[in-house]
């Protein structure tokens, strides 16, 4: 009988390197997903939930009575997004101010503050976008200082 051992026998030794091994991998990942979920997060809406949930209704109750519906297309070839905004009669409607931000839902770095042109009852803007998920945040006021904030989000697929 030979006292070197089978290389193929599994010992004491390897079991705890596949213990280690495995661990190594399931902490590497834990902390390569932390830190990434970490550095994409865009930070917080509001400052104080609670203060801003005290007059919610009555925004959205004002904001509503507005009757404003948009909808947002892209034109990946020409490189614009077409924005319509139409009060409750279906009108094109006319705030006193709005601007568009063109944001991922999970990360900032691909924001776009958008410069909006009104073509023919529509908003236009120039846009670099790549395929995938999208959301695009207007922000505003009616003619009357209602405030308008409304978030269209949707896929961009070639």
């Amino acid at each position: 009988m030979s006292t070197a051992q089978n290389p193929k026998e599994l010992t004491g030794r390897k079991v705890l390197m596949i213990f280690i091994g495995a661990f190594a991998v399931i902490i590497g990942v834990n902390v390569y997903m932390a830190t990434q979920a970490v550095s994409t997060f865009p930070g917080l809406e509001v400052s104080s939930s609670y203060a801003d949930s005290q007059d919610f209704d009555i925004r959205r109750d004002a904001q509503e009575a507005l009757g404003w519906t948009a909808t947002a297309e892209v034109d990946v070839e020409v490189g614009e997004l077409t924005l319509t905004l139409l009060d409750g009669e279906g009108y094109p409607a006319q705030p006193a101010e709005l601007q568009a931000l063109l944001t991922r839902p999970t990360n900032q770095t691909d924001d776009q503050i958008l410069t909006l042109t009104r073509t023919n009852g529509a908003y236009t803007a120039p846009v670099e976008i790549e395929p995938g998920r999208w959301r695009l945040r207007l922000t505003g006021a009616a003619a009357d200082g209602t405030p308008y904030r409304h978030n269209i989000t949707f896929t961009l697929r070639y």
